[in-house]
């Protein structure tokens, strides 16, 4: 009788007779350890790269963000020096989708020179990076190289400064968004407002340079429709002051639902 050896001879006689016997995954040579770092880098910088363009694309169609460094728009909008700006989100689809309407709070380009001559921007690398932060929709842009305002009147409406009101088209308006203290119209104007252009005012009408300060200037104060940018639909930042910005009641009585 041969002697045991403790080893099992079962799998000899079997069809796997002569295979080498299982020992896991194969262990990752030198050159696949090098290579798992570039890898990593590939999928990293894949990633960041569509994440940049996702954002590029949202904030040139759907939402861009902004922050408001005057206080024009107060007590709607908080914006100066020294303050904690607002920072809104300015949707650029329901304007091009929805069209612009009164009441609406909108940015828009200043085409015709109703901003002061501004500062140059801070150089250096920590200004170029928010640059390109803004650029792609990362960072909030300033409204310093834009205006935020109120649409009070559109294409073909009336508008009326006289008695310390604004009436549109015959219709007087209920202003509760006007800033305590600021008259709704302190010096009497009236103007016809051209197609495709907006009248605007800001909410802090004495503290405001808007359509009322420009009408002798080129575009007469108006707005043309296509240099708005979006109307702003929410404030984000400080988080107290979040909220929702609705366009008033006093835009929706009968008289001026023939337009908006």
């Amino acid at each position: 009788m041969a002697a045991s050896t403790g080893e099992t001879t079962d799998q000899a006689d079997g069809p796997d007779a002569g295979r080498p016997a299982a020992t896991g995954p194969p262990k990752p040579t030198e050159r696949d350890k090098a290579r798992r770092p570039h890898s990593m880098l590939r999928e990293t910088g894949g990633i960041v790269l569509t994440a940049l363009i996702v954002s590029l694309l949202v904030k040139t169609f759907l939402v861009q963000a902004f922050y408001v460094p005057s206080g024009s728009m107060e007590p709607t909008l908080h914006g100066c020096p020294g303050c904690r700006d607002d920072r809104i989100m300015v949707s650029k689809l329901t304007t091009h989708v929805g069209g612009i309407h009164r009441g609406d709070v909108v940015v828009f380009h200043d085409r015709f020179g109703w901003l002061p001559e501004q500062p140059a921007a801070t150089a250096g690398v920590r200004g170029h990076l928010h640059s390109f932060l803004t650029y792609i929709g990362l960072a909030p842009a300033s409204a310093d190289n834009d205006l935020v305002k109120r649409v009070i009147a559109v294409g073909g409406d009336t508008v009326v400064g006289r008695g310390g009101a604004v009436y549109v088209d015959g219709a007087k308006l209920t202003e509760p968004y006007v800033a305590e203290g600021s008259s709704p119209a302190r010096q009497p104007f009236r103007v016809t407002v051209p197609p495709g252009s907006l009248w605007v005012m800001g909410d802090n009408r004495d503290a405001s340079a808007d359509s009322r300060a420009h009408m002798e200037g080129p575009g007469h104060g108006f707005v043309r429709v296509a240099d708005v940018v979006g109307r702003a639909f929410a404030v984000v930042w400080p988080l107290d002051r979040a909220t929702i910005l609705h366009r008033p009641p006093t835009f929706d009585q009968p008289a001026l639902q023939h337009q908006s």
